[in-house]
């Protein structure tokens, strides 16, 4: 396969390749690049490989394209630089060794085989000259090309030293199954499970992979097409229960009687699928991923009953402050999963009952600026394999979200509090800051939200008056 068609439609690389031969280097465009120009996939980033001084390479690449700021790491022999809409990467080749106590590798000068031997996938070791003798011919050590059309992840080397080197391409084997819904060789999956305590942070804390790079990789599974297929393979590694123990956890399903529980994990990954289909916000699907994560702690058997798990939505959203600071996520964005766990089950309850205004309201000023995504988690988490049933009870959910739309237009109720202030209350009632004015102000809000009177001052206003001399005596 010859690629000088593919690649003539970006001019920067006549440029770079007239820079490569003056310089005298072997220049080739590898991994990720290549592997998506023959998926069709948009992508700009490009690595380039030098056989020689790759960060001498990248200077003068830049200077050519009027190109100033560039970053190079002398370390390492790489270089980077941006140029309109791409990022370029620049690296000599090289070779690595690792110590067993790091990802960190010891890095040394070498040839252009030794640079295609140490990258992690075949899919990824794809590489594309760009000097004039040669423009656009394929070098494909490892077969990546048939493994692309195969749709299959595989390492090549053996994937036991590629993983004891660096454990964070277990996760990246997952992540690009994940984005490219490719399966994954037998043989990762034996050594991903063999290496897994590789991932692990140790009880003196040292890590292999610190956990920002684990959560990196994790929440790239979760922004993928169809989740579940990194989910799963984490699960049947053993991986998960590295990682994320909460979400291992969820797998195994008991029957006693007639009655059995539905797989939670399973489930889950459901829900995340299902919502990742109407929505690429990874904080909304993280919270599908963790709307029953207490599920397992709260778990009880009921004769005449069968399985509850009561109070599960509470207790996993009391379990996010302590799930966010062990993996490292950002805390600007704990309040808005809790509040999702924790209401999760309030329109699925809705649905099931004959449904009141005041109820919705109350609903609605709980959900506040949430309410969509609080209604698209509770949409994904319709999952059965009687596909009548939730056809059924889909239709009983829309009913009720109609009327909780049309109440939410009618009443204004997103950012919801009583019209009449806490100063005004204070005034009127001759009181100073005290439990007394939040318990007057409450009386006017749940007024309104039971439809009582109207959500607007001069209504509020005259409740105020009605009931003040109550609450002053």
């Amino acid at each position: 396969m010859n690629f000088d068609k593919k690649l003539n439609i970006y001019p920067f690389l006549g440029i770079a390749s007239r820079t490569a031969d003056s310089q005298n280097y072997q220049v080739f465009i590898v991994g990720g690049f290549v592997r998506d120009i023959i998926l069709k996939r948009q992508r700009n980033e490009i690595d380039f490989l030098v056989v020689g001084d790759g960060p001498k390479f990248a200077s003068e690449f830049a200077k050519e394209l009027g190109i100033k700021k560039i970053f190079i790491f002398k370390n390492f022999g790489t270089a980077h630089f941006k140029y309109e809409n791409f990022d370029f990467e620049f690296v000599g080749a090289r070779k690595e060794s690792y110590g067993k106590g790091s990802r960190k590798p010891s890095v040394t000068t070498g040839t252009f085989d030794d640079d295609i031997d140490r990258r992690d996938f075949t899919i990824n070791t794809l590489a594309v000259s760009i000097n004039k003798k040669d423009f656009g011919k394929l070098v494909d050590k490892y077969d990546g090309l048939t493994d692309i059309k195969n749709k299959i992840i595989r390492t090549p080397l053996n994937p036991i030293d590629t993983f004891n080197d660096d454990p964070l391409r277990i996760l990246r084997a997952f992540r690009f199954a994940a984005q490219l819904q490719f399966d994954v060789d037998e043989k990762i999956l034996i050594a991903a499970n063999k290496l897994k305590e590789r991932l692990r942070t140790l009880p003196d804390g040292r890590q292999v992979v610190s956990q920002e790079r684990i959560t990196d990789e994790f929440l790239k599974i979760l922004k993928s097409p169809v989740p579940s297929v990194g989910l799963k393979l984490l699960q049947q590694t053993g991986v998960m229960e590295i990682i994320f123990p909460e979400i291992a956890k969820l797998a195994g399903q008991e029957q006693r009687k007639d009655y059995h529980h539905k797989e939670v994990f399973l489930h889950t990954c459901k829900v995340v699928d299902n919502i990742s289909k109407v929505t690429d916000d990874v904080w909304l699907r993280f919270a599908a991923l963790v709307h029953d994560i207490a599920k397992p702690q709260t778990k009880k058997f009921i004769d005449g009953v069968g399985w509850t798990f009561h109070g599960h939505e509470e207790l996993g959203a009391r379990m996010m402050k302590g799930i966010f600071r062990k993996l490292k996520l950002p805390m600007h964005k704990l309040e808005y999963v809790e509040k999702l766990v924790r209401l999760h089950l309030r329109p699925i309850a809705l649905a099931k009952e004959e449904v009141t205004d005041s109820a919705i309201r109350r609903f609605i000023v709980s959900a506040g600026e949430n309410l969509e995504d609080l209604i698209t988690l509770c949409r994904a988490d319709i999952t059965s394999k009687n596909d009548a049933k939730v056809k059924k009870y889909l239709g009983n959910y829309e009913k009720v979200m109609k009327k909780v739309w049309e109440v939410e237009e009618k009443d204004r109720l997103r950012s919801f509090q009583s019209p009449v202030r806490g100063d005004v209350i204070m005034k009127v009632c001759n009181l100073k800051p005290s439990r007394k004015v939040g318990e007057i102000k409450t009386a006017i809000e749940d007024a309104i939200l039971d439809g009582r009177i109207g959500n607007n001052f001069e209504e509020a206003y005259q409740y105020l008056l009605e009931i003040k001399d109550k609450f002053l005596d």
